[in-house]
């Protein structure tokens, strides 16, 4: 019997030798491999990118148009006074016997000529009976806010061009007086209004109004025939605002029916 016999050594480097080449057929894998996104993912992340810009251009417009606004809100502000009498007759035919006796009153005025408003602030006047309000006559709406800030209400009424003066012009008068406190010589004219229908959407009353009556009770007026002599006010529910945006006082009586 003949016994056969493999030597050690050759076996080793024949099993080296088959380990080497298996080696060899390994192909590791490369950068480039590792960096390939599928082309679904990446169209998703194109519109991602898209949508985010667009968003951020939104904002940037709105941001910017908000800040126009806050900023224009804090120019052209003056802060005068009217000096006046019951009756304009007594102040084109004065009677040196018997001098005129002159009320007074001030306010705060905001003219942003941009937009075509006049913006006014009412205090509590220290001498006369009449109550704080914010007005806004918005040229552009053709209207007029009144908010009373005792009662957190606002009324809404048709702009009267007859009587408000445009805010170019109401300007030009504030300018002229600036040196002065009051406007010499004026008069009081009187008008009376009552409450009718309350008004749910205050967001199409325009930006101005919207800001002044947002969140608040707002209330359409019409005018009411006015009728001279003493104002009971303690027989109606009625609010009294003196105001002037011309070279006269008004005092706006508002009623409720």
């Amino acid at each position: 019997m003949v016994k056969l016999s493999f030597n050690s050594a050759l076996a080793q480097k024949d099993a080296k030798k088959e380990e080497e080449n298996s080696e060899v057929l390994i192909i590791p894998e490369t950068k480039e491999q590792e960096d390939v996104v599928p082309l679904g993912q990446r169209r998703a992340w194109c519109w991602c990118m898209c949508f985010g810009l667009a968003f951020m251009l939104a904002g940037i417009v709105l941001g910017g148009a908000y800040l126009y606004k806050y900023f224009a809100l804090q120019r052209g502000v003056y802060f005068c006074g009217i000096r006046y009498v019951e009756d304009e007759y007594s102040v084109s035919e004065p009677f040196e016997e018997n001098p005129v006796a002159y009320h007074s009153f001030q306010e705060r005025i905001q003219i942003l000529e941009d937009d075509n408003v006049a913006l006014i602030n009412v205090p509590v006047p220290e001498f006369a009976d009449s109550d704080p309000a914010d007005i806004v006559h918005d040229f552009h709406r053709k209207l007029t806010a009144y908010l009373d800030l005792s009662l957190n209400k606002c009324y809404v009424i048709p702009l009267n061009t007859s009587i408000v003066m445009p805010p170019k012009n109401f300007l030009e008068l504030l300018i002229n007086i600036k040196a002065g406190t009051y406007l010499p010589q004026s008069y009081l004219i009187h008008e009376q209004m009552v409450v009718t229908d309350r008004i749910e959407n205050v967001d199409q009353l325009g930006f101005f109004i919207y800001r002044l009556c947002h969140d608040k009770e707002t209330y359409k007026l019409q005018h009411k025939p006015t009728t001279r002599g003493i104002q009971k006010r303690e027989a109606e529910n009625c609010r009294t605002i003196l105001h002037f945006e011309n070279k006269f006082a008004m005092k706006t009586t508002i009623c409720e029916q």
